[in-house]
């Protein structure tokens, strides 16, 4: 009996199993792997030596912006412990999906739906809500961009580091903090004094006041509202000015 396998793989160059398969009965399917089970591969040893350098590697850098940049002013905790589990999920997720077949449209309406999320217990402010921008978009970035190089990825992150060292710094900007006191002396809120009105709160606040705005005035109670712009005595940043609403005053 000819065997029609080897007949073909001599007269044809272009040897097709599957039409072997047609003239022969015989399966020669391609055999799966021992290392699958059901399809899937036990391990991909390239695919995690990839995912944990990258992974230690936005790992680090988040750490850097959040340790040294976000909490070195704010000292809130409740947003460190966020700002990393969110780099470490977007990520993840972004590492994973690069190995999927999807559409750009998809992967910009998820990294927007990130984008958009907003906290039901308190109202986010907005330099939260920037640092929780550039963590999202530092972690997309190094989840799907890996086919770019590491040099190319390492200049990427180390500019995102330098312009929130520069910006988000006081060498370059300065900050510039804000109350609203509920004042007394009705007296002194008149236009033309106020010189003395901002010696009286800076002697009463101790606060080197830059300049003030008087709001509103009411003289059944004989208070007003006034807003006044001060330099901060340190670095850190006052949570009760930027949370408490101007409505909360008006009570």
């Amino acid at each position: 009996m000819i065997d029609l396998l080897s007949f073909f793989k001599l007269q044809a160059p272009d040897f097709d199993p599957d039409i072997a398969h047609e003239f022969g009965g015989a399966d020669y399917s391609t055999v799966g792997s021992p290392n699958d089970i059901l399809g899937l591969p036990i391990i991909q040893a390239e695919s995690l030596r990839t995912l944990l350098v990258m992974f230690f590697f936005n790992l680090i850098v988040c750490w850097i912006l959040i340790h040294f940049f976000y909490y070195k002013k704010s000292k809130r905790k409740d947003y460190y412990f966020t700002f990393l589990l969110f780099g470490v999920t977007v990520f993840l997720l972004m590492f994973l999906l690069n190995n999927v077949n999807v559409g750009m449209g998809f992967a910009l309406g998820l990294f927007a739906i990130f984008g958009m999320i907003r906290y039901r217990t308190e109202s986010v402010p907005i330099r939260e809500m920037t640092y929780l921008f550039i963590i999202i978009g530092i972690s997309v970035i190094n989840g799907l961009a890996m086919s770019h190089g590491y040099v190319n990825l390492l200049i990427i992150n180390a500019l995102f580091l330098l312009l929130t060292a520069v910006f988000d710094g006081n060498r370059m900007l300065k900050h510039r903090a804000t109350k609203i006191v509920l004042y007394d002396k009705i007296e002194l809120v008149k236009h033309g004094r106020e010189a003395e009105l901002m010696a009286d709160l800076k002697e009463r606040t101790g606060l080197d006041i830059i300049k003030l705005e008087v709001g509103h005035i009411d003289f059944l109670r004989d208070v007003a509202y006034v807003k006044i712009y001060y330099t901060p005595l340190d670095n850190e940043i006052n949570t009760i000015d930027t949370i408490t609403k101007l409505k909360d005053f008006s009570k």
